[in-house]
């Protein structure tokens, strides 16, 4: 049995307010006057100045506003790399994300493509990374994705929606500041919040479990279960907690893996563009065959919140757009492997992925 190497952050700062020791952070790392930090900054964030006037721009230093609308493409790294080698004298001297889960994973890729060679699209899948990334650092505003944490940043390209999984794609540092997540909306909340949560039980109820994942799943299961059903913290609490409940929850999957939710609702972000946390939800919802306690205590997390879930996403769905998504979910090996064993491909046939999405 050979085990993996697995790399983690090697340097993170916990606590409200640490964004402003941003500069004193990066500072260090600077390669020249000419080797610029490039900041993907979400553009929610244009305009606001609570945010904006602390980003520390310094010499040739670029802050390109990404829209978070649609999940991270393949093709839009590959065109953010080209413009960033286009219009820099040198090499940058690192990439600062500052956003959710899409700009958590754009910033990523594009580290990771600034120092290996083709396109993007060629690294989707696992340990098929040759270079080190440029350094990265990684500051959420938003809680519950685990991008901050993960050894992936996940991209749908052109013919699937997969993640450069290697040891390269980890932050060199992340910044948990909890205060940055206070003017995220409820429904959001809730959605990215479920992404937490769902990691956990998919990891919990999976074949590769065992106590390294275990640990971190059950704290973060635990904390979901204070947030999401018991409701009686402080908002402050209730930020400090979310951020540390996304850490646990992305670290319980660095030892496992994720399962059913994720694989199928990769197809449906592949096939009409849903976005992660809103789409492990619609999924999650039918998935009492699957994962039963689960399932339970999210419908109860649901009517606790007064959370409405989108339905009749497949009602107007070709049968090529069916075989699409379902060829996308299938295609997530490792996942179905850890929900339902080595010989998943007995219970999970395409007709099967049919009637479960139908239901969506």
């Amino acid at each position: 049995m050979s085990y993996k190497n697995y790399p983690m952050v090697s340097r993170v700062v916990f606590g409200r307010g640490s964004f402003n020791q941003l500069d004193e952070i990066i500072s260090p790392k600077r390669l020249s006057v000419k080797a610029p930090f490039i900041f993907l900054v979400d553009d929610v964030f244009k305009g606001n100045s609570w945010l904006t006037s602390r980003i520390p721009l310094a010499y040739e230093d670029k802050l390109l506003y990404i829209s978070a609308n649609e999940e991270p493409k393949t093709s839009q790294v590959d065109k953010l790399v080209e413009d960033i080698i286009l219009t820099s004298k040198e090499r940058p001297s690192g990439i600062v994300g500052i956003g959710g889960g899409t700009i958590m994973d754009l910033a990523k890729a594009v580290s990771i493509m600034l120092t290996n060679d083709g396109e993007s699209k060629n690294y989707q899948g696992w340990d098929l990374v040759k270079n080190p990334a440029v350094y990265h650092v990684g500051i959420p505003t938003i809680s519950g994705t685990g991008a901050e944490v993960s050894r992936t940043t996940v991209l749908t390209g052109p013919d699937k929606k997969l993640g450069i999984n290697s040891d390269y794609t980890p932050f060199d540092q992340v910044i948990l500041d909890p205060e940055l997540t206070k003017d995220v909306p409820k429904q959001q909340w809730f959605y990215t919040g479920m992404d937490c949560f769902i990691h956990c039980i998919e990891s919990l109820n999976g074949t590769f479990l065992n106590a390294f994942s275990k640990s971190y799943g059950e704290k973060a299961y635990e904390l979901c279960n204070e947030l999401f059903l018991d409701n009686n913290l402080t908002p402050e609490e209730a930020q400090d907690k979310l951020m540390m409940a996304s850490w646990h929850g992305g670290m319980s999957i660095a030892y496992s893996q994720v399962g059913v939710a994720h694989a199928m609702s990769y197809g449906l972000g592949y096939v009409l563009g849903t976005k992660h946390g809103i789409g492990n939800c619609i999924v999650f919802d039918h998935l009492e065959e699957f994962y039963p306690e689960g399932v339970a205590l999210f419908k109860k997390m649901k009517a606790k919140n007064n959370i409405e879930i989108p339905k009749g996403l497949c009602d107007n769905l070709s049968d090529d757009e069916f075989n699409t998504m379902i060829n996308v979910a299938m295609g997530l090996e490792p996942l179905w492997e850890n929900a339902i064993g080595k010989n998943w491909k007995k219970v999970i046939t395409p007709q099967k992925l049919k009637d479960l999405y139908q239901k969506m």
